[in-house]
């Protein structure tokens, strides 16, 4: 009888492939598809089909028909991407064949994430002092976890070409630096001239490499970032508050503001998203309405 491999191991040596062919372009995409990957080839087996090798584009959709009932639209739309490009990998769906999307039918809970600025004061208040300094450099940059990480000066590193406002950061002064997002994109960012200052502070002798979440990066800062700082911070809004609504709710913080900042300045409420979203490095309005609830 053939022995197959565990469905986590299956999704493993896919998700590498995928990033080593070129169709995902990051660490980060490769550990988010292997996480689809998984919870597919965990329904093939239920269903006596042991291998990704066995999935074709209406098991697929099989697969996501049901996987609807389970989760919400944003974990359903991941799962459909990672299988959508193992299926391009495997010659299964033509290049620019793309698989249907399904609703998810669990409804999801949207409420406002965001912090004001006296909660996230209380809740530096009581973290120490590298990840306080990752707190307010998030709240004020509007910064993911792991992109504190990848803080670098605009002289050691340029930010990618990508169209921008020219009203990008109206409103705010400050020291302009990069950092690297979501599928390796590097972008510019804006931190208070003081932060700046105290930034440069904890500036490393040389830089490190430090890994998180089992992607590399290299570090020029002493300062809290990644995983381990998400956790500090909801533990800190845990005794400060009493809830937490994760290190992630400071990027709302900073979208709602700078949404009203943007559009007093530019006297356009689409195009002040439009300035949020290239802030925030997704450069997509749409986008944007999820961080203004």
């Amino acid at each position: 009888m053939a022995s197959f491999a565990k469905p986590a191991k299956q999704a493993d040596k896919y998700s590498r492939e995928l990033f080593r062919s070129g169709q995902i372009k990051s660490l980060g995409t490769a550990r988010t598809y292997n996480e689809g990957l998984t919870r597919a080839a965990e329904w093939l087996r239920a269903n006596h089909l042991p291998d990704l090798r066995d999935l074709t584009p209406q098991l697929a959709q099989d697969f996501l028909t049901q996987r609807a009932t389970a989760v919400g639209q944003k974990t359903l739309d991941r799962d459909r991407q990672s299988i959508q490009s193992l299926l391009h990998l495997q010659g299964k769906l033509a290049a620019k064949e793309r698989l249907p999307i399904i609703r998810a039918e669990r409804q999801q809970v949207l409420s406002s994430r965001n912090y004001t600025n006296e909660q996230v004061q209380r809740i530096i208040e009581r973290m120490a002092p590298h990840n306080a300094l990752a707190t307010e450099l998030a709240y004020a940059s509007g910064l993911r976890a792991h992109e504190l990480l990848t803080l670098s000066p605009l002289v050691d590193r340029q930010p990618d070409v990508r169209p921008t406002d020219p009203e990008k950061f109206c409103g705010r002064e400050g020291v302009r630096y990069t950092v690297e997002g979501k599928g390796g994109l590097c972008r510019e960012v804006l931190i208070p001239t003081p932060l700046a200052e105290r930034l440069e502070a904890c500036r490393r002798d040389e830089p490190i490499q430090v890994t998180d979440r089992k992607v590399h990066y290299l570090s020029r800062y002493n300062l809290g970032g990644g995983q381990p700082w998400s956790k500090s911070f909801s533990s800190a809004s845990l005794r400060a508050l009493g809830f937490s609504n994760g290190a992630h709710g400071l990027r709302h913080s900073y979208a709602q503001q700078r949404h009203y900042e943007a559009q007093l300045t530019v006297g356009e409420v689409e195009r002040g998203k439009r300035i949020v979203s290239q802030e925030l490095g997704h450069f997509r309005a749409d986008i944007t309405d999820a961080y203004l609830r």
